[in-house]
């Protein structure tokens, strides 16, 4: 049974330009998701509209929203437009971040405070921001979209950033404990070593070394992460809340 437009499901993916969470996005429309892209730079999302992968899906379904996730008067401005053109917020993925490699004692405060209100304030701002609608609902899905650096420290990523990370494994927990008798779960992906752009940035004899210590022998890919984010956005997954998964290559076991 076809479902009408009102009854497709709406997506919101943060730091949806490009890498993880572009990929997270294309398989959401592929499912026949309606989902709301959301990057800080309005030229990646520009790319990404006009690009032969999105042609190939309906365009009524996929809306473009240039939001800085440190602002929450902007998360709230852009949840306010999301609810007015397509009436329902059903899945939440807490993807954008910004990574650095800044060594301890070359940390400022501004770079300290910028990564952790991006990461971790995002994180916790558009959750705040989308949690009414999913609780009128009483149905909704977030994912939170971490790191291996938050488990286990950093392999090339500063202490701001793995802090970050960390954090958003304890918000996975306190939101889902929180928010689980009124059908909304809330769970985290901890990818690794995944093939993005961002890695591209990296010294190639730190990749070479890194991909000597991981247990599958290659890296991650996008597609990888993406999947596991759609099942957990998925009825399927009802019965799990509060849980990381590690996408990994075995790099980190528990």
């Amino acid at each position: 049974m076809t479902k009408t437009i009102v009854d497709q499901e709406v997506a919101i993916v943060t730091g949806a330009g490009q890498g993880l969470g572009l990929a997270i996005t294309e398989k959401f429309l592929l499912e026949g998701k309606r989902v709301v892209f959301i990057d800080v730079n309005e030229r990646l999302l520009n790319e990404v509209k006009a690009s032969d992968q999105l042609r190939k899906y309906d365009s009524s379904k996929a809306m473009f929203l240039t939001v800085d996730v440190s602002d929450v008067y902007s998360i709230k401005q852009s949840v306010g437009v999301i609810h007015e053109n397509w009436g329902r917020i059903d899945i939440l993925v807490n993807n954008a971040g910004v990574r650095k490699e800044t060594v301890i004692e070359e940390v400022t405060e501004d770079e300290w405070n910028h990564v952790l209100s991006v990461n971790l304030g995002g994180t916790f701002f558009y959750s705040q921001a989308v949690l009414k609608i999913m609780k009128q609902q009483k149905k909704g899905r977030i994912i939170n979209v971490s790191s291996f650096g938050g488990q286990a420290g950093p392999l090339t990523s500063g202490a701001h950033y793995c802090a970050s990370k960390a954090g958003q494994l304890v918000l996975t927990k306190v939101f889902a404990r929180s928010l689980a008798a009124q059908g909304i779960t809330v769970n985290a992906v901890a990818p690794a070593a995944i093939e993005t752009p961002e890695m591209e940035k990296m010294d190639q004899v730190v990749l070479d070394k890194m991909k000597m210590n991981i247990p599958v022998n290659r890296f991650g890919k996008a597609e990888e992460v993406a999947n596991m984010v759609s099942y957990l956005a998925s009825d399927a997954a009802g019965y799990i809340t509060g849980s990381t998964f590690d996408i990994n290559g075995g790099l980190l076991m528990r």
